[in-house]
């Protein structure tokens, strides 16, 4: 089975090059056939030196000469249409770790030929869900998750017609007890701290939020087909059970493991087998215990504003999610404070039906709709987050 990785210098892709070396050790031969990055040249190289790709992209297209230069002897494009070409390439297997809208396009490609394609880009089916799963029912391709909470419910799902519930569980992020006052001073440094996971920063930030866990309930009702009043969120700070599968006679399946991307990753990569990896072992008496709590929506609005999407329809679900990258985008640069995140988002939607966002319908029927959706969306956040700067 042939692999691609798009998004290989990231914090998934990071672990998947891991995940394919630690298969190798065990015999379990994987040839590459392409890999992807943003702007980053020298990881890019240090990727293709461990797994000897035959196609290597680099996004930004005036570092096609200094990605030449770092990868001899590996054919290399850049700019967004070698990213594309990436995706495109005949590989079996690819994973989707590009962050953001960003990883739309490329992903598309990839289910296009029928590819099974590892997600751990929510956005994809965020931004896009009955487009994408029409797409990958069209052409054949497998869609499996991989947020250690998609992959949980995918590997205790026995049998889905019997499912009353799903739980999603969420750490709680760096400020779990710190109060609104104390939110609204945080520095990105301090919302990029997660106490558990080592996560890129956007998605670090938006686990400080919870907007994370939000994007992953919209994901979930698209993997699953289960509808918002049955997908739940609790909080467990230990990370330790990553989602919950409630079932019609009263059971609960679990799947538990130390909070480390190498095993949903492995799950992808060998299923519908299991391989080993090197993630620590759960020892549960050193734990001692585990606890639950519900999650503050006054606290973390974003939770609320995700939900709200989610019924609302696809076009507000793109529209939460744009906003949500450009307010993020302002905290990073220090031109809005941590609670503005929130507050850029919901004046977002509370325009769905107003200015140039007015003009589509609920569900957008075409890919190019869901990317005008996007582009209004962002500069109706932009407009927003002006009008809160500082704030």
């Amino acid at each position: 089975m042939s692999i691609s990785i798009l998004g290989v210098t990231g914090s998934v892709g990071k672990t998947t090059v891991a995940v394919v070396e630690e298969m190798r050790a065990q015999g379990l031969e994987r040839p590459i056939e392409a890999i992807a990055a943003g702007r980053d040249v020298a990881a890019l190289a240090a990727a293709a030196r461990r797994l000897r790709p035959k196609f290597a992209a680099i996004a930004d297209p005036t570092l096609l000469e200094d990605a030449r230069a770092a990868l001899p002897g590996v054919e290399v494009g850049a700019g967004p249409a070698a990213i594309e070409e990436a995706a495109a390439r005949p590989a079996d297997w690819v994973m989707s770790a590009i962050v953001g809208a960003a990883g739309l396009e490329p992903t598309l490609k990839a289910v296009e030929r029928g590819a099974i394609v590892a997600l751990a880009n929510k956005e994809c089916l965020v931004c896009a869900g009955p487009l994408m799963r029409a797409a990958a029912a069209k052409a054949g391709a497998t869609l499996l998750p991989v947020d250690s909470e998609h992959n949980a419910i995918f590997q205790v799902l026995g049998h889905p017609e019997r499912v009353e519930k799903l739980t999603l569980t969420a750490s709680g992020g760096p400020f779990r007890t710190w109060s609104r006052e104390e939110m609204a001073a945080a520095t990105p440094a301090q919302a990029a701290a997660h106490p558990i996971w080592g996560m890129g920063t956007k998605i670090s930030i938006d686990s400080a939020t919870l907007m994370n866990k939000g994007l992953e309930l919209i994901e979930a009702h698209y993997l699953f087909g289960m509808a918002s009043a049955a997908i739940d969120i609790l909080v467990h700070p230990q990370s330790v059970v990553h989602s919950l599968v409630h079932y019609c006679d009263g059971s609960v399946l679990a799947q538990l493991g130390a909070p480390d991307m190498r095993v949903p990753i492995a799950y992808a990569l060998a299923w519908p087998d299991r391989v080993a990896t090197s993630a620590a072992r759960l020892d549960l008496a050193a734990l001692g215990s585990l606890t639950f709590e519900r999650p503050d929506e006054a606290r973390f609005p974003a939770l609320a504003l995700a939900r709200a999407a989610l019924l609302e329809g696809p076009k507000a679900s793109a529209a939460l999610n744009a906003a949500n990258e450009v307010a993020v985008g302002e905290f990073l640069a220090g031109r809005l404070g941590f609670l503005a995140i929130a507050r850029v988002v919901g004046e977002v939607l509370d325009r769905l039906d107003k200015d140039d966002l007015g003009q589509f319908q609920k569900t957008p029927s075409s890919f190019d709709e869901v990317r005008a959706i996007d582009r209004a969306a962002r500069e109706a956040a932009r407009k927003a987050a002006l009008g809160l700067v500082g704030a």
